[in-house]
């Protein structure tokens, strides 16, 4: 039996578990996320089922931007701590919080990079000229914020439970993001380091520093995201 730790990327598991699995109500998508992380520790090896032990589950976020931002759209401001989804994500990581077993990592959000742009379909159109500026949609805009310390926080996690030997395998649920090095350490210090990227195809640099690319759920495995 190892001792498991279950390391997942928050920003990049609640996008593709909206698109694969459908919308959830923030209990659900917690209830959810934290059934699938333990699906993990069941496993057959050579035909014998195998019943790994959990360390711990770490989760790694941002809490909801509280920033006012003026959409050049509609010519308002809005309040992202009014909106919906900024209520379904504290409800998410409130419910997440209260399981056996699991720790919430928090980031930073890049304020000064908080905005609106226009996505990628509605630049080629312009481009091409099939539309025209007055002619934009509030769903041809996307906002678009970036992180801060979240893949920093991953990294020292993976070599703190690595150097401690706390642990004898890791299971980093995120996407094709640079955990090589991490991963590296990991491994030099005989941690069985595994990589679920929930079907998202990664790069050859960092399959070769890892032990096993794996899902736990067939919709994940098909990779139709």
């Amino acid at each position: 039996m190892n001792k498991v730790a279950i390391l997942v990327d928050g920003g990049f598991y609640r996008k593709v578990a909206n698109k694969v699995m459908g919308p959830k109500s923030a209990s659900e998508r917690a209830d959810e996320l934290y059934s699938y992380c333990n699906r993990h520790l069941s496993y057959k090896n050579y035909g014998k089922k195998v019943h790994d032990e959990l360390y711990r589950i770490f989760y790694y976020d941002c809490q909801p931007s509280d920033k006012v931002i003026y959409n050049p759209l509609t010519h308002e401001t809005i309040d992202f701590l009014k909106l919906d989804s900024s209520k379904w994500a504290k409800d998410f990581f409130d419910s997440l919080s209260h399981k056996r077993k699991v720790a919430l990592r928090f980031g930073e959000l890049s304020d000064g990079t908080a905005g609106y742009s226009i996505n990628r379909a509605a630049t080629k159109s312009l481009i091409n000229g099939k539309k025209k500026i007055e002619e934009l949609t509030q769903n041809d805009l996307a906002f678009s914020v970036q992180q801060k310390g979240v893949d920093m926080r991953i990294g020292l996690d993976i070599a703190t439970l690595s150097l401690k030997q706390q642990v004898d395998k890791i299971i980093l649920i995120a996407g094709d993001s640079d955990f090589v090095p991490a991963a590296k350490l990991a491994r030099r210090e005989g941690i069985d380091f595994v990589l679920d990227p929930l079907g998202h195809k990664i790069k050859d640099s960092l399959a070769l520093h890892i032990d096993g690319l794996t899902s736990a759920d067939q919709k994940y495995k098909q990779g139709n995201w």
